[in-house]
């Protein structure tokens, strides 16, 4: 992996283990910033920010990364390039559009801001289910990126209420179709995690309890629908709320309208669950999100942890290493504590890395790493 002005991190060409990778360092020293640049030189995204100008360093112009990788059938490359107005993707070396660059490389990650995910906002977790989902199916990804454009405009349509004009109509038709498949997609999903997520929370935190993931669609209950079910169930949704939705100015139909809610031992776990019990929750939705990538596209991701060390507890985090020395896993942790793994092991002060054979102790509350 080869990075430039990269945050605060100093310009470095790093060598990986295909196994475990420790960043470990004092806080504020860029442990987050190395995980997001390799996420980002993966995906094109950022886990922390949607500006891009916040990646560039300080007093530069342009960011760059570059990444190699082997899949199932050879060794590929991923590179992006952006300055303050424009990105630019390749893969392989060729200039590629968005769309065939994101999936190239599966990843997942554990940050302390995925708590979010149950006591956030519907929004926040549509949006990372759409982008687990997208990641790992293009079919779902067209449709999402279709549907929201058309959600656009049937937006302005309404605020304009300008719903007779011909259209209008036909726009609408294919905004029920696409909302229909997007729809479809998330309860098959939610359907095969859930069995996933239960059996990783039970295996790794608490085998007495079940742990549900449920999907509430603005249409009310929606178990065994079809694709044309669901269409037929949109539109009659539309005719109901026609007079409101113009009294709005915007769409009160479709799944941008929907939630995804965790149930532990059947209640809400953003009202009745505890601190260790929610983390414990995101933890197991990230193993069971590795499970199913695997499943869907016979690859195995990436796994980037960001301060397992004040995250778990002792007991949580030793159950969590032994787990994933288990899993045929590329997987990369930052830390303040020695994690008593066999690691590649990355000390990192003031944005520069080094690597080699680093030792940790405990000592006195706090870690000390030498080499």
């Amino acid at each position: 992996m080869n990075y430039i002005n990269f945050r605060n991190l100093e310009d470095r060409n790093i060598q990986f283990s295909s196994r475990f990778n420790l960043f470990f360092g004092k806080n504020g020293q860029g442990k987050t910033s190395i995980l997001e640049a390799i996420y980002f030189s993966a995906t094109g995204k950022s886990f922390r920010t949607s500006k891009n100008i916040e990646l560039i360093k300080y007093n530069k112009e342009k960011m760059g990364s570059y990444i190699s990788y082997r899949d199932l059938v050879s060794e590929k490359t991923l590179s992006v390039k952006i300055d303050k107005k424009h990105k630019e993707y390749k893969y392989n070396g060729k200039k590629t559009p968005f769309d065939e660059f994101y999936g190239k490389v599966n990843i997942v990650t554990f940050i302390p801001e995925d708590i979010e995910l149950i006591v956030g906002s519907p929004s926040f977790r549509r949006g990372f289910f759409d982008g687990e989902i997208a990641q790992s199916n293009f079919e779902y990804f067209k449709s999402l990126k279709d549907y929201n454009k058309l959600l656009k405009i049937r937006n302005k349509y309404l605020k304009e209420k300008n719903i007779k004009d011909e259209m209008f109509l036909i726009y609408e038709e294919e905004f029920i179709k696409l909302a229909a498949k997007v729809i479809l997609k998330r309860i098959e999903y939610v359907k095969n995690i859930s069995i996933i997520l239960n059996l990783n929370y039970r295996k790794l935190f608490d085998n007495k309890k079940e742990l549900n993931l449920k999907y509430e669609s603005f249409l009310g209950e929606i178990k065994g629908s079809t694709l044309l079910n669901l269409e037929e169930r949109i539109k009659l949704k539309i005719q109901e709320l026609k007079y409101q939705e113009l009294r709005y100015g915007y769409s009160l139909v479709g799944p941008q309208r929907d939630d995804f809610k965790f149930l532990l031992n059947g209640k809400e776990a953003k009202s009745y669950s505890s601190q260790g019990e929610k983390k414990s929750i995101i933890f197991s939705l990230k193993l069971s999100e590795i499970d199913m990538v695997i499943k869907e596209k016979r690859e195995t991701p990436v796994f980037l942890i960001d301060d397992i060390s004040s995250y778990f507890d002792s007991i949580r985090k030793e159950s969590i290493i032994n787990y994933l020395k288990k899993r045929e896993l590329q997987v990369f942790i930052s830390s303040t504590t020695d994690l008593n793994i066999e690691s590649k092991n990355f000390r990192i002060d003031k944005g520069e890395i080094q690597d080699g054979h680093y030792e940790c102790k405990w000592s006195s509350g706090r870690s000390y790493c030498k080499k």
